[in-house]
């Protein structure tokens, strides 16, 4: 988009949230860079530069706007979308990879060479891992500067740079203020109420149904790994340095964020967690509009525009959650999954509610007795061999990976049909696209509206969906009164 000057110029004029994090416009007057929904007086268009990404305008010698915070934009949906190179680098970056484990790391994770993804990345987004790492660590200083009381050395450590010098330096570059200078001017609401607690806000794009999204992962939540309490899902996962307690709370126009991390310098992952497990990076306007060409799904869309798809924070958690919902209740599953929380999950300690322990890992369920599973024979037989294959590696699920291949690897194991795999291409890896018309809910639905009901036609019928097929099988489960569609009490 940000090849089209005269495309982006209209927007920029228009100042429409919807194009936040698709480009940022620079400013050559006054060196800055812009969100596109930016409320200060319209440059002229001979003194815009549009960029792909703030690490490219960045990089070009132009600071952040101080006014509307391009760096907290929502994510470009682009990114969610595509199943290609440069797609699952930015997942992985975002996840905290290069901070992790360098460049090397990220390319051996892709499966390409480290001048591959450099070269990539620098054709799509102006700029390398390193520079859009630049930008997260950035960031999440920021957050830690305005959100908590932190001294700057455990900030620059946390937030992933190598020296306070390098973080100092990183700051006033991007944002034109020093630490001690963000730290004075944050804004009366960026102050921790609790220590240890991490306070934010969640940004997405409007229109936002939260109903079928805080509903669904209610509805389906573990106890003592998830719950609602005081109108917010709160949950337990695993970051790579610990372990994170997550509380969200809905808003008209972002989402309220309170994390409880282990370590601060999972910030950039848990952050990213939370925004994969809402998904917040969505362009719903985009969504909608294709499914509404379908007069079928037309009143469905029109009356709750902006249907998001429930994730998940940890895909491999939720691939063994699928297998212990195969054919049987969501409350059965809630069961059946509560027990192995208690058996084989470790505890921790949540002084703030009600949560106890992290879903167990497959190592930890390597030592399950599969005879003390209340399920049938064949299903045992199912959890035991997805165990056996990511322990093994023999199937990998993270939100960089190829979702193809992932597929390939699940339909490999005994027990693992349309349904189960594409449940966990849509929760688990976040396929816009993945569809199950064999789903009891989604036929039922589909008899109610007058589609087909049988999944081989009903498949023919919602090829004029794709890619957005996962967000069509949304507002099909929203035709019936079962709880996953209802935003819980507050």
């Amino acid at each position: 988009m940000h090849d089209d000057p005269e495309r982006c110029t209209r927007i920029v004029a228009a100042k429409d949230e919807r194009f936040d994090g698709f480009f940022f416009t620079a400013v050559l007057t006054t060196k800055i860079y812009c969100r596109p929904s930016c409320p200060a007086v319209t440059p002229k268009p001979r003194n815009m530069r549009f960029y792909p990404s703030a690490a490219a305008a960045a990089g070009a010698g132009f600071r952040a706007c101080k006014r509307c915070r391009p760096h907290a934009a929502p994510g470009s949906p682009d990114w969610n979308v595509r199943a290609d190179l440069v797609s699952r680098a930015v997942r992985l970056i975002a996840d905290g990879v290069v901070d992790r484990d360098g460049v090397p790391g990220l390319a051996s994770r892709l499966g390409y060479s480290v001048r591959q993804v450099e070269r990539h990345l620098m054709a799509e987004l102006g700029a390398g891992p390193l520079a859009l790492a630049r930008m997260q660590r950035a960031q999440s200083a920021r957050v830690l500067i305005e959100s908590t009381p932190m001294p700057f050395t455990e900030i620059a450590l946390a937030a992933g740079f190598s020296s306070v010098r390098s973080f100092n330096e990183t700051v006033r570059e991007v944002f034109a203020m020093t630490p001690g200078e963000l730290r004075a001017a944050r804004r009366p609401s960026g102050g921790s109420p609790q220590p240890g607690l991490i306070s934010l806000k969640l940004p997405f794009r409007q229109p936002f149904c939260p109903d079928n999204l805080f509903g669904h992962l209610v509805a389906t939540a573990v106890p003592g790994v998830e719950e609602w309490r005081d109108g917010a899902y709160r949950c337990a996962f695993r970051l790579p340095h610990g372990h994170a307690i997550a509380e969200l709370s809905p808003r008209p126009d972002h989402i309220v964020g309170r994390l409880r991390l282990t370590d601060p310098r999972d910030l950039t992952a848990a952050i990213s967690r939370c925004r994969w497990l809402l998904d917040l990076d969505a362009d719903p306007v985009a969504i909608d509009d294709q499914l509404a060409t379908d007069p079928v799904l037309a009143p469905l869309v029109r009356k709750t525009p902006g249907r998001r798809v429930p994730r998940t924070t940890e895909p491999e958690q939720f691939a063994v959650r699928a297998v212990l919902g195969q054919q049987v209740s969501t409350a059965a599953a809630r069961t059946h999954a509560s027990r192995l929380v208690q058996a084989y999950g470790d505890p921790i300690d949540d002084p703030a509610g009600g949560l106890t322990h992290l879903f167990p890992t497959s190592r930890a369920l390597a030592d399950l007795d599969p005879e003390a599973l209340a399920m049938p024979r064949t299903r045992r037989l199912t959890l035991m061999r997805l165990i056996e294959a990511l322990n093994s590696g023999d199937l990998t699920l993270d939100i960089g990976g190829d979702w193809n291949k992932a597929r390939e690897q699940l339909y490999a194991l005994p027990g693992f049909g349309p349904w189960t795999v594409e449940s966990i291409a849509m929760r688990a890896l976040g396929d816009p696209d993945a569809f199950i018309p064999g789903d009891l809910g989604v036929r039922q639905a589909a008899l109610r509206i007058g589609l087909p009901e049988k999944p081989g036609p009903l498949t023919a019928r919602a090829q004029v969906w794709q890619p957005w097929r996962a967000y069509a099988v949304q507002h099909l489960w929203g035709t019936s009164d079962h709880a996953v569609n209802r935003m819980p009490p507050f």
